[in-house]
């Protein structure tokens, strides 16, 4: 895997991509903390209209020129919530945890929508950054979170090789979906 802006990852996350295709055609998505825009890149590409959310002013202007792509610089966790009011698609959050904001951002997805999320846990000290327990989920923290009113489609939660050693816990989930959605097929799926 080659490295993009700020030395993070440039390829999307097999979690995003795996699940991507629950989110409504050319739908609206919120990639929320977004860093070098990996994730709100790969979206863009496939149709979807991106927000890209980050208070690195630095790799936001990077986004600024890609179709499909509104960037926003914002402090996530010290400014004023810059969502109230405002509902997505879909959210795709990758890498980042800050408790205090966690309800307002779950309260942003659309009924129907879907909310892709992957961060680390506890655990994950042992290999590195983030070691901080304020930074790092609970086991069962996430489904936790989303027990009212989100239907779990997919949970995960251990150690991962790839694309480096980490302790991860993942979720997809579908806010108050009409139907059961249809699993996307894939890697490790039995389409």
């Amino acid at each position: 895997m080659t490295a993009g802006f700020g030395g993070g990852p440039v390829t999307p996350s097999a979690w995003v991509e795996r699940f991507a295709p629950l989110l409504r055609a050319a739908g609206e998505v919120l990639d929320f903390a977004c860093g070098g825009g990996r994730h709100a890149r790969w979206l863009a590409e496939r149709g979807f209209r991106v927000e890209a959310v980050d208070r690195d002013a630095g790799a936001l202007a990077s986004l600024a020129t890609v179709p499909g792509v509104q960037v926003s610089e914002a402090d996530l966790e010290n400014g004023p919530w810059p969502y109230r009011g405002r509902r997505f698609d879909g959210i795709v959050v990758t890498n980042y945890l800050f408790r205090p904001r966690l309800a307002e951002l779950l309260d942003c997805v659309v009924p129907g929508g879907v909310l892709i999320y992957e961060t680390f846990m506890l655990g994950n000290e042992r290999f590195g950054k983030p070691g901080n327990p304020d930074f790092l989920l609970r086991p069962g923290e996430l489904l936790e979170r989303l027990h009212d009113g989100y239907l779990i489609v997919a949970f995960e939660q251990g150690e991962v090789a790839l694309p480096r050693p980490a302790v991860m816990q993942r979720v997809c989930a579908v806010r108050h979906p009409a139907v059961v959605p249809r699993l996307p097929t894939g890697p490790g799926s039995q389409g």
